[in-house]
This record gives C-alpha cells, structure tokens and sequence, in this order.
C-alpha cells in the first residue's frame, strides 16, 4: 500500500493573526504523525516553512525547493518516506518557457509543478507522484494541465502515477477535464486520470473556520495500476490549530501487479 497526503501549506509570511505560522505550525506533527503518509505534496511552502518540514519529517527526503530561493517564494515540494528513493525529478514553471523561473502572462503567480519518480528499496516498485499549484484563471489552469502531462509523458513512461495539489478550482473545471480526459487529450499525450472522489466532492477550503465552503479544489488524481482503498478530507485540529486553511486531503491506494 502507498499513502499519500496533499496540503497547501498556506503562505507563511500571510499576516493570519492567531493563524500566524508560528502558531499553526504546532499542529503539523500531530497532523504528520497521526496520518503517516508515504509521499506528501505540499503547496506554497516559504523556505522556513520547509526548513521546519525538515526537522519534523526526519525520517523523509524532498525535491522541489529552488536553491537559491527568494524571501517571498512560493515552493511546491514533495516529500517522500524512506525507503522510498528518488530515481528521477523534474521541476519546471507552468508557462510557455517551463525550464526557465517564469510565469504565464496571465497567471498571477509563477506557478509550478514538481515530479518525483519514486522506487521502493524494499520492493523495487515504483510509482510517479506530482504536485502542483494552478493559477487563477480558467485559461491559465487548462494551459497547466497540459504542461504537467506532458512533462509526465517525458518521466512516467507507464508507471503508476498520482498526481496532487491546490488546483484552485472545481472539477466541471475545463482543466479536470483535460485531466480527467473528458476532454481527448493529443495522441501525443499519455492517458487520463481519475479522481479518488467521484460522485460527490467534498470542500477542502475553509479559511481557518473549520467550515468548508463547499469548494474542492485540492485533489488527488490517479492512474495506472492501482487501487483506490480509502481516502478522506481531514477536518480536524491538532493541538488547538488547523495546520491550514486548507484542509489536508489522504489517500490509500494498492498496487494491482
């Protein structure tokens, strides 16, 4: 079985008063040690954020933070458990120059996606997980989705693969569409992928309320070999915090072969 677990970390330069980073943060160890998962995407990661991620997943490694890295930088990092291994990475900008720090001219932030090609030590299995970050737009978000399969297309080469992250929209959005292959994808690119939710879609934004808005927009997405067994939203608080105004999203999946 293979664990995975999405969360946008929330900014953690935002002015969010008792929601404060220096507050919050004593709510993800809890978190992190209550819903172990094998691989975690996190989204909007400031480099303090990460270096405290560092301390407390000790027993973990990562790939995705820009060195060096301004003050303000918003990173998108992978953070995988041994005996999981990194055998392959890609990092790239969700724009028209992807190998280049860019952002599409329509696109708020410079937004990015990372891709970690992971083998088990243990088992020799391997599995391809992605985390990214969408854009506001729903022009900006389609253009996005096809950036990340094909940049998959050039790592995946058939492996089972997740992909995870803060997609900033809901899935009649044209981008899950793309993703999802309602929409038929180029011959060029690789198959579509599957919600872990499909007949209701539960809200994972909540600003630090508790209380959904009803609004998913940070998924797990799926393809290949593999099983769904379990997934959940995590609504609860850790030590008297939500870790976010996001809520964490969880998933459990088995390999078919």
């Amino acid at each position: 079985m293979v664990k995975v677990m999405t969360l946008n970390m929330r900014f953690g330069l935002a002015d969010d008063g008792p929601n404060n980073w220096n507050f919050r943060k004593k709510a993800l160890p809890a978190l992190l040690r209550n819903y172990a998962s094998d691989v975690i995407g996190f989204q909007e990661v400031n480099d303090f954020q990460i270096d405290y991620l560092k301390d407390i997943l000790s027993d973990y490694d990562y790939i995705g933070q820009r060195s060096p890295s301004p003050s303000f930088w918003q990173n998108n990092i992978l953070f995988f458990q041994r005996p999981w291994q990194c055998i392959a990475d890609d990092h790239f900008f969700l724009s028209s120059t992807p190998d280049i720090p860019s952002r599409s001219p329509n696109s708020r932030w410079p937004r990015q996606g990372t891709i970690g090609v992971l083998q088990n030590s243990r088992t020799d299995r391997v599995i391809v997980c992605a985390n990214t970050h969408f854009d506001f737009k729903p022009a900006v978000q389609t253009a996005s989705a096809y950036i990340l399969l094909e940049r998959l297309k050039a790592v995946a080469a058939g492996h089972p693969t997740i992909l995870m992250g803060d997609f900033n929209t809901l899935p009649d959005s044209p981008c899950h569409q793309v993703l999802t292959g309602a929409t038929r994808l180029p011959d060029r690119l690789s198959g579509p992928f599957k919600n872990i939710w499909q007949d209701s879609f539960p809200g994972t934004f909540h600003n630090f309320t508790g209380q959904s808005d009803g609004r998913h927009i940070d998924w797990v997405l799926y393809r290949g070999p593999l099983s769904l067994e379990a997934c959940r939203v995590i609504r609860e608080t850790f030590n008297g915090f939500y870790p976010s105004d996001h809520f964490p999203v969880q998933a459990d999946f088995t390999f078919n072969t």
